[in-house]
């Protein structure tokens, strides 16, 4: 009986280490160069699956593509009207500035979201697979957002 006394609190503990990992906040690495130079190949982020996402969130999808987890930044949320022309992405019809994606957008024809969609873009915008190969992505698709960056240590801090 004094064993298992003595064993309890490990046990809570593993237990909630669990659920902390399932339902709040987990780890995840970068597969690819789709999102560079915010976030590189190799590079250990910490997803939040709690709360709301909003425009320019770097978010996670619930799949994967040719064996890569899908992290990408929303640029489009529902109901917003989505339209790149001429490399220039355009959001209920204004053009919105960008600081962190470089290389020419490819064009895309106008579409309008649906209440639990969202449009979203690779920062490396020559070579990502985003909405503008797989279409809108549904809310139930999106794992969490990306809050902070553990690995490089040199890169250390929030996101």
């Amino acid at each position: 009986m004094k064993i298992i006394k003595e064993i309890i609190p490990y046990l809570i503990i593993i237990v909630v280490v669990i659920l902390i990992r399932t339902f709040i906040i987990t780890p995840v690495r970068v597969d690819g160069a789709s999102m560079d130079k915010t976030l590189e190949n190799g590079q250990i982020l910490l997803l939040y699956k709690l709360g709301n996402v909003k425009r320019y969130d770097i978010v996670v999808l619930d799949e994967e593509i040719e064996d890569e987890i899908i992290i990408k930044r929303i640029i489009g949320m529902p109901n917003d009207t989505v339209e790149i022309k001429n490399g220039k992405i355009y959001v209920n019809d204004e053009e919105i500035e960008e600081e962190y994606a470089y290389g020419q957008t490819s064009d895309y024809d106008k579409i309008t979201l649906g209440d639990d969609e969202y449009f979203i873009l690779g920062d490396n915008r020559p070579i990502s697979k985003d909405s503008r190969y797989f279409g809108p992505v549904k809310k139930d698709e999106i794992i969490g957002k990306v809050i902070f960056r553990l690995w490089p240590i040199n890169k250390f801090g929030t996101i």
